[in-house]
């Protein structure tokens, strides 16, 4: 597929393991970078044998648009390969224990005095400074300490987790936002800067107002379960064959909502008229939503809320998604033609740009150092002759 995506001059080199910083780097390549994964030889990045059933594909989706090379960054002439590819490239992406680059030669100020430019993403559990910064750091423990765990879940249970890594996630897109804003001042200074994203930092900023609240008021959020407190009706109700999202909130669609529900004086009733009432009855108004939802299939109220204009959807799994004509009208979903598996459906790229679109242009390297040649040998200047002893010792 023709790359036509915003950052197709710009080239990445992407380093570390597992989700966070090969997650930025799959954003940066759909959007149209060239990503040169650096791999250890031998078994590569643990996420090529992640995912859940017997054919482990979160690989496939994390790994497309990018070139795998291979190099042991343990050695000294690994090392000196990864700096010689660094010099060539706009963005490096790392999310080792800080400290790992500087040991390996490769800091911050040894880089930019081999590439004054390049845009240097570091990401980790704790940042590259603090008292916390030299501790081992995952996605769950971001998760813990910026908030989120804590008020996730019912109320008589343990804190509770998402089903995806969404630490990992939030951290990595703060990192390519990071990226995007610094490749914006380089263009006008020349200069490579760092960008030192943290989990529970990325974490810590989509907690909304949770620390003024307590700053301010004293308030500790609490595990609520499906429900945010004090805003409703925004819930999950069961329908005669399942559940269904309603987010009626608002004043007016709130009257909306009542109105499609047969029982428009509820909108006039104290104690639901304004935002504020309804979060203080918010249990008994979610009961008499749900007494009236569970009259109804999930078709029946949907018709009612498209109807009436009310925000609502079904609570989707894969097979949900996979059918529905409006993620095929704007392909959502898309077939990638896998090295490993054939056809794969998978999210598409995202966001949408109208004149520079991002895509999905090659798939994920099905082997550890696939893209070795062109790489180290086209790219880098590593004579066949050296490539060759380099992979017999496992350099390479």
């Amino acid at each position: 597929m023709e790359n036509n995506g915003a950052l197709k001059d710009i080239r990445v080199v992407e380093m570390g393991q597992l989700l966070a910083g090969p997650f930025c780097g799959q954003l940066l390549g759909d959007m149209g970078a060239d990503v040169i994964k650096v791999e250890p030889p031998g078994q590569g990045d643990p996420l090529r044998d992640w995912g859940q059933g017997e054919d482990k594909v979160a690989w496939e989706v994390v790994a497309r648009n990018k070139r795998s090379v291979s190099a042991n960054l343990r050695v000294a002439e690994g090392q000196e390969l990864a700096r010689r590819l660094i010099a060539t490239a706009d963005v490096l992406v790392e999310n080792f224990k800080p400290g790992t680059l500087e040991k390996w030669g490769m800091g911050p100020e040894v880089l930019h005095q081999l590439n004054p430019g390049l845009i240097i993403a570091r990401m980790s559990g704790y940042g590259q400074t603090g008292p916390y910064s030299d501790r081992a750091g995952f996605g769950g423990i971001g998760e813990a300490m910026g908030g989120w765990r804590y008020i996730v879940g019912e109320p008589d249970r343990p804190p509770s987790r998402m089903g995806v890594s969404i630490g990992d996630t939030l951290t990595a897109s703060y990192g390519c936002m990071g990226v995007l804003a610094a490749l914006h001042v380089r263009e006008k200074t020349g200069k490579g800067q760092v960008v030192d994203t943290a989990l529970y930092e990325a974490v810590l900023q989509v907690m909304e107002s949770l620390v003024p609240e307590y700053d301010r008021s004293g308030i500790i959020r609490e595990r609520s379960g499906s429900f945010l407190p004090g805003i409703a009706p925004s819930n999950v109700y069961r329908c005669r064959d399942g559940e269904f999202m309603i987010g009626a909130n608002k004043d007016a669609i709130f009257r909306r909502l009542c109105q499609a529900m047969g029982q428009p004086e509820l909108a006039d009733d104290d104690r639901y008229a304004t935002h504020l009432a309804r979060g203080k009855h918010q249990l008994e108004l979610d009961a008499l939503i749900n007494e009236w939802t569970t009259t109804l299939t999930i078709d029946e109220v949907d018709r009612l809320m498209i109807a009436h204009s009310v925000p609502a959807g079904r609570v989707y799994r894969a097979p949900e998604m996979i059918a529905d004509p409006h993620f095929q009208a704007r392909e959502a979903i898309v077939q990638v033609e896998t090295e490993r598996f054939g056809k794969l459906r998978m999210q598409n790229a995202f966001p949408r740009l109208s004149m520079t679109p991002s895509s999905i242009r090659s798939p994920a390297p099905s082997i550890v150092g696939q893209h070795n040649n062109e790489i180290w040998h086209e790219l880098v200047g590593v004579s066949i002759d050296e490539m060759l002893d380099f992979r017999a010792r496992g350099v390479i």
